[in-house]
């Protein structure tokens, strides 16, 4: 895997050794995968020069329950000072959230307004599965084949979700919801030219998804790919509607390497990625700015299996390689995570969300799988 895009300068390495990271440890099985990703981070402190200052912080129904407020000031001000932030999963379960209030339940008051206050619009979601793993999808291996690497770009602060909202009733008393669908020019165009530019990198092939059949905002989306493709002669575009892809992504999933789309397209198209590879344990994701990040798990927060010491940590442990990668430029930290993840695998052992077709494997708990991931770093060294 090949991920590109970073916020810290080039040189950031060497002119800075400690790293200041603001770990929002969120819900449900949130703190136990968190603790496990803190513990990596300070494994590869004691083995190099650096030094990680994490700072764990109240984000989510956690914080609403503590004091009111999801995303508290204190917090606020914690990840604005923060060179990043590690952030775990948030939310409950449908009757949990129902005790708090709907704007400070934790996607609206927590998740959305952390985006918007980092301009956070470039959502990276590795879907990753090398060879030696390609038994945990459920996909038939002459589907899987060598494996599967795509990175799925997303738009993260615009769209849907980002746009008016309104629910009422009409003139003849009838329930109604209206949620606005807005693009502007340069929210497309700037994340349009990360995907070129991180398709540079690989294979120079970059699949644009969009719905310009039926979406007016697909439609001016696509015009601005093909301006800026203007100026990226080498990568080859091609074009798919989102309901296409879908197929496409379980029937060949080979053929991609990057795609790039609009924000509620990426963030169901890379859910049924996470599917694909067996589990959205096994995906980690980024979430960049043009001056900082936060790296998260794609999954959710899982309530009903919190506490058991069964969670898939390999996620959380992902993110925090792609922090290093991609924020502090530390690829070769990055690598021995992503190494040491992979082996855990090879070697024959399982997490408990992968066990199920794998019954010959020996199964993992969540502070397990940390325990290995420790381990192979001391072996194989950063």
């Amino acid at each position: 895997m090949q991920i590109t895009m970073q916020i810290a300068p080039p040189n950031w390495k060497k002119i800075m050794s400690s790293f200041k990271i603001a770990i929002l440890s969120g819900d449900g099985i949130g703190p136990e995968i968190s603790k496990q990703a803190v513990r990596v981070l300070k494994s590869l402190e004691k083995k190099n020069s650096h030094v990680f200052e994490c700072q764990e912080l109240e984000f989510g129904a956690n914080a609403y329950f503590a004091n009111g407020k999801s995303f508290p000031n204190d917090t606020k001000r914690a990840c604005d000072d923060a060179d990043a932030i590690l952030k775990g999963p948030i939310g409950l379960s449908h009757y949990e959230s129902e005790k708090i209030p709907l704007e400070e339940r934790p996607e609206r008051g927590a998740l959305l307004p952390l985006r918007r206050r980092l301009n956070t619009y470039a959502n990276f979601r590795p879907i990753l599965l090398p060879k030696s793993m390609t038994h945990f999808s459920p996909l038939k291996s002459k589907v899987v084949g060598e494996g599967i690497d795509i990175i799925m770009i997303r738009e993260l602060i615009g769209g849907l979700y980002f746009g008016v909202k309104e629910r009422g009733k009409n003139i003849n008393g009838v329930r109604y919801a209206k949620e606005t669908l807005e693009y502007d020019e340069q929210q497309i165009r700037q994340i349009l030219i990360v995907a070129f530019e991180q398709a540079m990198k690989r294979k120079k092939l970059l699949h644009n998804i969009h719905k310009n059949n039926v979406l007016v905002s697909s439609v001016l989306w696509n015009e601005i790919c093909d301006e800026i493709s203007q100026d990226y002669p080498a990568v080859t575009v091609v074009h798919m509607l989102v309901d296409a892809a879908a197929t496409h992504l379980c029937l060949n999933p080979s053929q991609f390497d990057v795609m790039v789309m609009e924000n509620m397209f990426g963030d169901i198209l890379s859910d049924q990625g996470g599917g694909i590879l067996g589990s959205l344990g096994l995906m980690p994701s980024a979430c960049l700015g043009h001056d900082k990040a936060y790296y998260e798990p794609s999954h959710g927060s899982a309530p009903d299996i919190a506490g058991q010491n069964i969670a898939n940590p390999y996620s959380m442990i992902g993110s925090v390689a792609l922090m290093l990668e991609m924020s502090f430029g530390l690829i070769s930290e990055a690598k021995t995570i992503w190494n040491a993840m992979h082996s855990i695998f090879d070697d024959g052992f399982v997490t408990h969300d992968l066990a199920e077709d794998n019954i010959d494997s020996a199964i993992l708990s969540t502070s397990q799988f940390g325990d290995k991931v420790i381990e192979k770093i001391k072996i194989v060294g950063a």
